[in-house]
């Protein structure tokens, strides 16, 4: 380093900030996301999966004014589903959207249908969720193989 504190550029010149390497940006810790918050901190139990989640007419209206995850949970709940659903398409961890829904219903701009303990164990609702996740595409554009 320099006496001025300047370190030499890529080219060697003093004062000339270092080239630096253009690369694949990290991928956002989930912890950034959501602020540090985990899910079920406003009501104590984090939503369940099956939970489905609709977008309101606010939310729509809201979309260019809204930031990255959340614009794209209420962009793909334009039509009802769950919030595994939702954490497989978008490829965000399953608590991170658990957080986000919270923090969208909290602003309106989702609906939020938590199913009742009944129908959480209803063996048919599962594997709706479970169908549903497997017609997902993965990242090569193929559908999932069935186990």
């Amino acid at each position: 380093m320099m006496a001025g504190g300047n370190a030499a550029g890529a080219d060697g010149n003093p004062g000339q900030p270092a080239a630096e390497p253009v690369g694949r940006a990290p991928a956002v810790r989930p912890f950034l996301v959501t602020a540090g918050r985990v899910a079920g901190t406003s009501t104590g139990v984090p939503l369940p999966v099956e939970t489905q989640v609709v977008s309101t007419t606010a939310g729509l209206a809201a979309l260019d004014r809204l930031s990255f995850e959340h614009r794209d949970i209420v962009a793909a709940c334009r039509r009802p589903q769950s919030v595994a659903e939702i954490a497989a398409r978008l490829r965000l961890h399953l608590n991170v959207v658990r957080v986000l829904a919270e923090d969208l219903q909290a602003g309106g701009h989702l609906s939020v249908y938590v199913p009742s303990a009944g129908t959480a164990r209803d063996v048919s609702v599962l594997r709706r969720v479970i169908d549903g996740l497997r017609t997902i595409p993965d990242s090569r554009g193929a559908l999932r193989d069935s186990d």
